[in-house]
């Protein structure tokens, strides 16, 4: 397993609520490739909650959409946007957990579609969350003019 290096941090202005490490508000998530998918791991706190010790559903869906994100960076080399999220919730978080896992690979790609499967899985190995993601990639052109994205790479390449 590698870690991803962002390319973003210290960029000024890069304030993503779901990897940008300064946020103050943001889940701060780091990355890793691990073959086909792309990792994190991340501790819910009761700042996140929706109801008593439970972790919000929205908090959820950020943390399997932010982690497709990665993978259309890391595995396409480029960025884009989410065109649709597709969210199943199987089992309550615990606000408790001592550190869940956040994993997501490419189902398929057409042309500039692409098709993420993203699960979320509490410290028991239970998958609590699945996403899928249909991501529209943008061309590499748009990810370095408009997105300031030059590549995506783990350490020591």
């Amino acid at each position: 397993m590698k870690k991803i290096i962002n390319p973003w941090t210290g960029m000024e202005g890069y304030n993503c609520i779901g990897c940008a490490p300064d946020n103050p508000f943001g889940v701060h998530l780091c990355f890793y490739e691990d073959g086909e998918d792309i990792i994190s791991k991340w501790k819910p706190s009761a700042n996140y909650q929706g109801w008593l010790n439970t972790l919000h559903g929205g908090i959820q869906a950020l943390l399997l959409d932010e982690v497709c994100g990665w993978v259309v960076m890391r595995k396409l080399q480029t960025t884009g946007v989410t065109s649709k999220m597709e969210t199943r919730y199987k089992r309550p978080i615990s606000t408790d957990d001592t550190e869940l896992t956040i994993r997501a690979h490419i189902r398929e790609q057409r042309r500039n579609i692409v098709v993420i499967d993203a699960t979320l899985t509490d410290s028991a190995g239970n998958i609590c969350t699945e996403a899928t993601c249909t991501y529209f990639s943008f061309p590499r052109e748009k990810a370095e003019r408009d997105m300031h994205f030059v590549s995506c790479k783990v350490e020591g390449e």
